[in-house]
């Protein structure tokens, strides 16, 4: 099994994170956006390749490598239909703020276009209704929670978002940053 992706990706680190939880063994290929481009169909990361039943597979999106690594390892992706809601959310925030992220560095921002403030105004409204959730204070996290739990932390790292208007989202980063697995992955 190897997952490919890099080091600081959200997308990827969530991977790792229940890679690491199933006690499967894994490969980590370190990949850039020329390689990923090159690798995957997609043109994005993560992608996951595995044998199973002596046939490759290979897996391009977060969300399906992280239901094929809780089912194989006898764990169930999502349990009821609001902590589904909840991992939406902060894929949509993701997908934004990295949106954002790579725009700006193109000289592309919100101050330039309606349509980019209008994501800046979603992360805005994304992040108070993440606020407003009951967090588990420790290990085990939902796979919502550790989908939020990256976002944050990338957020923060990228210098995105502040939380100090969010105090429960500080908190709960603040207690997932103990998670050894959390911690295992954080960007560098």
């Amino acid at each position: 099994m190897e997952l490919y992706g890099s080091y600081t990706s959200p997308f990827v680190r969530h991977c790792r994170i229940a890679l690491l939880e199933s006690g499967m063994q894994f490969a980590f290929v370190e990949t850039d956006a020329t390689s990923s481009a090159k690798l995957s169909p997609t043109k994005k990361m993560p992608f996951l390749k595995y044998i199973e039943g002596g046939k490759e597979t290979m897996l391009t999106d977060s969300s399906a490598i992280l239901k094929s690594i809780r089912e194989q390892s006898g764990k169930v992706f999502f349990s009821n239909n609001d902590d589904f809601n909840d991992y939406c959310t902060a894929n949509t925030l993701l997908d934004t703020a990295i949106n954002l992220f790579y725009l700006e560095k193109e000289d592309i921002t919100p101050a330039k276009s309606a349509y980019l403030t209008r994501q800046q105004s979603r992360m805005a409204s994304g992040l108070t209704e993440l606020n407003k959730l009951t967090f588990s204070k420790t290990a085990p996290f939902t796979d919502s929670e550790l989908r939020i739990a990256c976002l944050l932390d990338w957020a923060v790292f990228r210098n995105r978002i502040t939380l100090d208007a969010y105090l429960n989202l500080k908190t709960f980063l603040d207690n997932v940053r103990n998670y050894p697995h959390f911690a295992s992955t954080a960007p560098k």
